[in-house]
């Protein structure tokens, strides 16, 4: 991920202020002045936002586009992002509305093709061939789940965040936030995907 590629992000959706330096009309963007600052943020959450994209959709390709969407988003609303509370959470929620918006393009008979082996990024265990193999069904049963359900449990386990955190990247309330929780577990309990894993 470059800033370049972000820029061209802007221009093409008509931004201005490119050339001079100056922020967009609503004054909301990165200036001269805050570029390297842009950069360093980008630069240090682009893997994480990666990985986030990728735990949703189980498509690395489009856990890139995800991620790339997120960092323009930031980008055009910079001032708001780092007066931010927590600007990680003002860009994890971009991502994941960008995800939700993906999803209900579309059709849920897409998402049940299998993850490729070898394509899960990072980590290793004692035995790579089973560490796949469980990733690639954790993905699958992951994908049986409707996108609120998928983004509670990976805010909640992957991303480790408490209800309340979850709730207001989410919008909703921490009460939604255990119900949907408790509701995917149930149904990841019974997935034919996980449940097809351990058999092996």
């Amino acid at each position: 991920m470059l800033i370049c590629d972000v820029e061209a992000q802007q221009a093409a959706s008509g931004w201005p202020g490119r050339d001079k330096g100056q922020a967009g009309a609503t004054g909301d963007g990165v200036n001269g002045q805050d570029r390297e600052q842009f950069r360093e943020f980008m630069v240090t959450r682009w893997p994480g936002l990666v990985r986030l994209g990728y735990v949703l959709t189980g498509d690395r390709w489009l856990a890139e586009d995800l991620a790339q969407t997120a960092l323009a988003g930031a980008c055009r609303a910079w001032w708001r992002v780092k007066r931010a509370d927590d600007p990680d959470a003002y860009v994890r929620r971009i991502l994941i509305n960008a995800s939700n918006r993906q999803f209900r393009r579309r059709r849920p008979a897409e998402d049940a093709r299998p993850v490729p082996e070898g394509s899960v990024p990072e980590g290793s265990l004692a035995d790579p061939a089973a560490a796949a193999d469980q990733r690639s069904d954790l993905m699958a049963a992951l994908r049986e789940l409707a996108p609120r359900q998928r983004a509670v449990i990976v805010l909640r386990y992957w991303a480790d965040l408490n209800d309340a955190q979850v709730a207001a990247l989410l919008g909703c309330s921490e009460g939604t936030v255990r119900s949907q929780a408790w509701r995917a577990l149930a149904k990841l309990r019974v997935s034919t995907a996980l449940v097809d894993g351990d058999a092996r």
